[in-house]
C-alpha cells in the first residue's frame, strides 16, 4: 500500500505542476498573445476576389441568420455561394429568396452523393469549381457574424502573414448548462494537441484548422489536391490543413474575438456525438484517442481521487499514513490549482468561469465521447452524420 500512495504522491504532484505551469501560458497569453478583432490595422490596397463557400444539409433554423450576416461584410469584392446538400426542408427556398435581393448570392443544389465522398466534402467541391475568386473562405451554416469587418481583417491578416490557408477560431456560444460544462473542455483538449503556436510554426508537423472559418488561396487548394483528396473524411479540415503543411505551404491559425459566433450543439445527445465523430476523425488512432484519454484521467479527475483516498486512508491509519496523508495534501493542492487555472481559462475563452468546479464533471463527458470515437475504429464501423451513413476510410 506504501508503494501505491508514494505513486499517487508523486503522480498528483506532477499534476499540480502541470496546472500551475497552465498559470503561467494564460498569464503570457493575456500579455502577449494575438487576438484577430474588427479592429485589426493592414493594407488596404488589394480586394482580392472571396468566393464564400457555405456546405448546407436541412439548415432552415440556421442559414438565413448565416447569409445575411456575411452579406452584410464590409469586403467590398466577394461572392456566396451556398451549397444545398440534399435538404429536405426549406433550405433552398430560404436561400433563393435572399439571392433575388443580392445578386451576390447564389445557389448550387447538389441531388444525389456520389460513392466514396461525404457529403460536406462533394458540396463543397461542387461549389467551389462553381466559383470565381481567387480567395475560397469555408464556412458553416450554423456561424453568425457579429461584425461587419470578419471577410476583411480575415482578408488583411492573410496577405500580412503571406498565408495559404488561414483558420480563424469562432467565439463559442454556449448557452445552456451542458455546453458551458463540456464544450470548453474538448475544445481545451484538442488545444493539448494542436497549440496555435505549434501549428503556425513551420518546422513543427502540428497542422490544426476549424471549418467553421477557413480562408485559402484558391492556387493552394489545388496544390493539395482540392476536396478530392479528402474526399471520403469526416472531419476534411484537419486533413486538409495537414496537406498543406506536408506541401510546405503557409498555415495559419488565429483566435478571433468578436467576429463571428458558432453554437456548434444545443443539447447532451449532439455534444456526446458530435464530439465522438470530431474526435474520430481528428485522432484517427487508438494510440492518441487513448492518450487523450489519460490527460483527462490524469489532470482532470486524479486530483480529487487523490485527495479523497489519501485523506481517508491517512485518517484510518494515523500512525502509519504519512504517505496517504501527503497523497491526500497533494490532491487538495491539485484540485485547487485545477480550478483557480479553469477559472481564468473560462475567462479568456468567454466561457462562465462560476462553472469552473464543473471541470471533472466536463472530464467524465469528454472522456464518454473519446470512447465513442474509439468505438468509431472498430470493424465494419461508421459514422451517421445529418441522415447519411459514412463507413470507416479505409486509409486513416
Amino acid at each position: 500500500m506504501t508503494i501505491l500512495a508514494i505513486a499517487l504522491t508523486v503522480l498528483t504532484c506532477l499534476a499540480c505542476l502541470v496546472w500551475t505551469s497552465r498559470h503561467v501560458m494564460i498569464w503570457r497569453e493575456k500579455r502577449s498573445g494575438f487576438i484577430l478583432t474588427e479592429d485589426y490595422p493592414g493594407p488596404e490596397r488589394d480586394h482580392p476576389m472571396i468566393s464564400v463557400l457555405v456546405a448546407a444539409k436541412d439548415e432552415a433554423a440556421n442559414i438565413e441568420a448565416c447569409v445575411r450576416t456575411m452579406l452584410r461584410q464590409d469586403y467590398p469584392n466577394f461572392e456566396m455561394i451556398v451549397c444545398n446538400d440534399r435538404s429536405a426542408d426549406d433550405t433552398p427556398a430560404i436561400v433563393e429568396r435572399i439571392a433575388r435581393e443580392d445578386p451576390r448570392l447564389r445557389l448550387v443544389s447538389i441531388e444525389q452523393l456520389p460513392e466514396g465522398w461525404c457529403g460536406k466534402n462533394n458540396a463543397m467541391q461542387t461549389g467551389i469549381a462553381a466559383s470565381r475568386g481567387q480567395w475560397i473562405c469555408m464556412t458553416d451554416a450554423d456561424c453568425r457574424q457579429i461584425s461587419r469587418r470578419t471577410l476583411s481583417v480575415a482578408m488583411r491578416y492573410a496577405l500580412d502573414t503571406r498565408a495559404d490557408m488561414l483558420s480563424v477560431l469562432p467565439v463559442l456560444d454556449m448557452r445552456g448548462f451542458w455546453e458551458n460544462v463540456v464544450q470548453p473542455v474538448c475544445s481545451g483538449l484538442m488545444m493539448v494537441w494542436f497549440h496555435p503556436d505549434s501549428v503556425n510554426d513551420p518546422t513543427k508537423p502540428h497542422a490544426y484548422a476549424n471549418g467553421a472559418f477557413i480562408l485559402m488561396r484558391r492556387s493552394a487548394y489545388e496544390a493539395i489536391g482540392t476536396h478530392e483528396a479528402v474526399k471520403d473524411r469526416v472531419n476534411e479540415d484537419m486533413h486538409m490543413a495537414a496537406r498543406v503543411k506536408r506541401a510546405g505551404l503557409n498555415l495559419r491559425v488565429v483566435r478571433g474575438g468578436g467576429l463571428y459566433k458558432v453554437r456548434m450543439y444545443t443539447s447532451l445527445r449532439q455534444i456526446l456525438h458530435g464530439w465522438g465523430r470530431i474526435f474520430y476523425g481528428t485522432f484517427c488512432t487508438l494510440r492518441r484517442l487513448t492518450l487523450s484519454l489519460v490527460v483527462l484521467i490524469v489532470m482532470g479527475l486524479l486530483p480529487y481521487a487523490a485527495a479523497g483516498l489519501g485523506l481517508a486512508l491517512a485518517a484510518a491509519e494515523p500512525a502509519g499514513g504519512a504517505w496517504w496523508l501527503a497523497c491526500g495534501i497533494a490532491g487538495v493542492a491539485a484540485a485547487a490549482m485545477q480550478i483557480s487555472v479553469i477559472f481564468r481559462f473560462y475567462r479568456l475563452i468567454g466561457a462562465k468561469p462560476a462553472l469552473a468546479w464543473s471541470y471533472p464533471l466536463g472530464s467524465i463527458i469528454t472522456m464518454i465521447c473519446l470512447f465513442i470515437g474509439m468505438s468509431k475504429l472498430r470493424r465494419g464501423a461508421g459514422i451517421t452524420w445529418r441522415g447519411t451513413r459514412y463507413p470507416r476510410p479505409q486509409r486513416q
